[in-house]
């Protein structure tokens, strides 16, 4: 095989790999409720998915019971190519409000974000659902001593502060608060 017909081979194997289509984690927003249902006619139709579980004990005056709840409430994740034919299918099921993206586009998810809630939920370590937080958002202690307090969330190397501010006079304050419990105001 000559050098052109050579060069001609290689570039054709790799469109072969480019026409491949690339599977990544999306997030569809479902209906309250609906996320194992949607889940179990996605994976029926062939697409994988994911929808992270925890047990909770719910309570009712005659009695008590353990239940497993999305972890997530109104999401699921599925791994798809995002093709025209995996849009359809998933927006012929009810209950499906959309992709989760901005402008009509949706998001990927990276594999690292996923495989890391996998992992998590494997291992018998406890662990607990988390509020989303942003650094500058503004947050409420929940419990302990300085239950109720409210201030400005800091994560700084791993460490996380609340800021309190006294607007009139133009100053603040900064307390460690790792181990409390917070929540977005």
């Amino acid at each position: 095989m000559n050098g052109a017909n050579q060069s001609y081979a290689v570039d054709q194997g790799l469109s072969q790999f480019a026409s491949e289509p690339q599977l990544r984690w999306y997030a569809l927003h479902t209906r309250a409720r609906h996320e194992k249902v949607i889940e179990r006619r996605l994976r029926d139709q062939g697409m994988g998915t994911f929808v992270p579980t925890t047990m909770e004990v719910h309570r009712w005056s005659d009695r008590q019971k353990k239940v497993e709840v999305p972890l997530f409430s109104c999401y699921v994740f599925i791994r798809c190519a995002l093709s025209a034919e995996d849009r359809m299918r998933v927006y012929q099921l009810e209950n499906v409000h959309g992709f989760v993206g901005t402008r009509g586009t949706s998001l990927p998810i990276p594999d690292e974000q996923i495989e890391s809630i996998q992992k998590i939920l494997a291992q018998s370590e406890p662990w607990r659902s988390y509020p989303f937080l942003k650094a500058g958002q503004r947050v409420r202690i929940r419990g302990g001593a300085m239950d109720g307090v409210e201030g400005v969330f800091l994560s700084e190397n791993g460490d996380h502060s609340l800021i309190v501010s006294v607007n009139a006079i133009q100053r603040s304050m900064a307390v460690r608060i790792n181990g409390y419990d917070i929540e977005p105001v």
